[in-house]
């Protein structure tokens, strides 16, 4: 099954896609926050054979849901509306803290840091998503 994790952003939606075994996620680039972004992103769920979107859910440190989190769920909603994928929710606390770790890590700065940040926390949502199927799959 193929999935794409999504991290929602105000300027920028990163786009991470698994393979179709599911055992990598690679980032797969952003897509720039326009009223056209749901659109194109369901047809990127097309053309690439998507089965799930895993969308990821800003959860705030207390596990309530603030203005983000409503962001995220209502962008879900306009996916939903465009596309009959299955999308779930992923908390994504600290993604994005972890992909400016991992880019500083890197030494990436500047422009290239912050067109890279969101599809590197997509790809950290995607792969949270398939450590949880795995362990999921191991239980049963």
């Amino acid at each position: 099954m193929k999935l794409m994790g999504i991290d929602y952003g105000d300027a920028r939606i990163g786009i991470a896609m698994s393979d179709p075994l599911c055992i990598t996620a690679q980032g797969w680039g952003n897509v720039k926050q326009t009223p056209r972004a749901p659109q194109e992103i369901a047809d990127l769920v097309k053309e690439s054979g998507v089965e799930r979107i895993v969308v990821g859910l800003p959860k705030n440190m207390n596990n309530t849901e603030g203005a983000s989190a409503e962001k995220a769920r209502a962008f879900a909603k306009e996916l939903a509306a465009l596309t009959d994928v299955e999308i779930v929710f992923w908390d994504e606390r600290l993604t994005t803290v972890a992909a400016h770790g991992f880019l500083s890590e890197l030494d990436v700065r500047g422009k290239k840091r912050k067109n890279l940040v969101d599809t590197v926390a997509a790809t950290l949502i995607l792969e949270g998503y398939m450590a949880f199927l795995k362990r999921m799959e191991e239980q049963n």
